[in-house]
């Protein structure tokens, strides 16, 4: 029938993604910390008893399919918001229709996508009508919430944090689209089980860029007679990469960074790109490799150059700013940079040493010279009794004890003669022969 022609055409026109969203907790994907039977948003949403909530992750982890899943079972009413469409003037409108439905005893569900994306002036508008109980309000944000979220509204909902999926998620996910009739059940299509693990690899927990990927690698695969044949060439073709191998949870991924790491503790520049391109155009997430290289500058290089953790943080922020590929430049700058600088793990080791006495002692109790008193009670029992203020004296130094009487002596910090840390171990020096000449 040709109405019906029209509906089925209409239909299977929308994307893959979205023909397969989920509408009901059992199809959701993923998340199982959160909605595994018995957790604790599996529990709330099933009885229909949610509060202002917001839901963190990265994209394509089912944040807005979540929200939506929530509509489908509450009785109240849902109002879907989009931070990038609407201003004040949207928002007031939609929170006096809220607070219309209060006086009549029905609940207002709001969900704003993408909510950092609003300034504090528009989150200011939603706080009122979260505070009197008009809206239940559902974030959801790429962003950290406690950056892009106005305090005081951030302060009233619950924060749940959505994970990106695992590998082995995503295939499930795209076996379900290969034998589903919303997506390709009516078709046969053959692939073999390592396309798929590459596919959902590539997808690097985004849901939503896996089952783009599959649409496209059906659509550009080989005609077989009644069957759509997907092949290395396809999956190539439609990623735009020659390897897929690179598993970022499995063995390679930790063989990729720990060859980084040497390389640059080596003082191999040329080596330290070329782990770092390998890693990067394999689809590594440039965050991932910016926080290795900031441990990097303060285990390896520390205060030989104090520079190094400067330069590693703005790699890490600019990795943040602009995202690849453009960051790949600012991760080369860091780690040629770190590969050069003067090397030392004095930084490390001083906290390995003192970790081993902090575990083995961990009732030593703090001297009474350097504990707080901020009450009367405290102080009659000596609490800071005798502390000496190093700004006051005329070398801005005390013979005051610091260390608990068991670890008198120790030493944790043992600086190296490299780079800037020769000089801080010459003041070091200084500063111990002054303390014994003054006990």
């Amino acid at each position: 029938m040709p109405v019906q022609g029209t509906i089925f055409e209409t239909e299977y026109s929308q994307p893959l993604a979205a023909r397969l969203r989920p509408q009901t907790l059992d199809e959701y994907c993923g998340q199982k910390h959160l909605l595994g039977e018995g957790r604790v948003l599996r529990r709330l949403i099933e009885s229909d008893n949610i509060g202002s909530m917001i839901f963190w992750g990265p994209p394509g982890v089912g944040k807005t399919t979540l929200a939506r899943i929530i509509a489908r079972r509450t009785k109240a009413n849902f109002i879907d918001f989009s931070a990038v469409t609407s201003g004040i003037k949207e928002i007031k409108q939609v929170m006096e229709q809220a607070e219309q439905n209060r006086r009549f005893g029905e609940k207002t569900i709001l969900f704003v996508d993408e909510i950092h994306r609003f300034n504090k002036a528009q989150q200011d508008a939603f706080l009122p009508f979260v505070e009197k109980g008009s809206i239940i309000l559902i974030g959801a944000t790429t962003e950290n919430p406690s950056f892009e979220v106005n305090g005081a509204l951030l302060s009233r909902c619950k924060v749940f944090v959505l994970q990106a999926l695992k590998p082995e998620e995503i295939e499930e996910l795209l076996r379900r689209a290969l034998r589903d009739e919303r997506g390709f059940g009516t078709q046969e299509i053959e692939i073999s089980d390592e396309l798929l693990r590459a596919i959902a690899v590539f997808a690097d927990g985004d849901a939503r860029r896996a089952l783009s990927t599959l649409e496209m690698a059906v659509l550009n695969g080989v005609p077989d007679g009644d069957k759509t044949r997907i092949t290395d060439e396809t999956i190539e073709q439609c990623t735009s990469k020659k390897s897929l191998l690179y598993d970022k949870k499995g063995e390679e991924h930790y063989n990729l960074i720990s060859a980084l790491h040497k390389s640059m503790r080596n003082s191999d520049p040329d080596a330290a790109v070329y782990w770092l391109a390998r890693m990067l155009e394999a689809g590594e997430d440039p965050l991932y490799i910016a926080r290795r290289v900031t441990r990097f500058a303060s285990e390896d290089v520390g205060l030989a150059d104090p520079r190094a953790l400067e330069i590693a943080v703005a790699a890490y922020q600019a990795c943040h700013f602009i995202g690849m590929p453009e960051c790949s430049v600012h991760l080369t700058q860091a780690i040629v940079y770190l590969s050069m600088a003067p090397k030392s793990n004095s930084l490390y080791m001083a906290y390995e040493r003192a970790k081993k006495d902090a575990l083995n002692m961990l009732a030593e109790p703090v001297p009474l010279v350097i504990r707080n008193a901020p009450t009367r009670l405290m102080k009659e029992l000596d609490y800071g009794k005798g502390y000496q203020y190093a700004h006051n004296t005329e070398d801005k130094l005390t013979s005051m004890q610091c260390l608990p009487d068991s670890l008198l002596g120790k030493e944790y910090y043992l600086p190296t003669e490299e780079g800037v840390e020769g000089k801080i171990k010459t003041r070091l020096q200084e500063i111990k022969d002054w303390k014994k000449s003054h006990r």
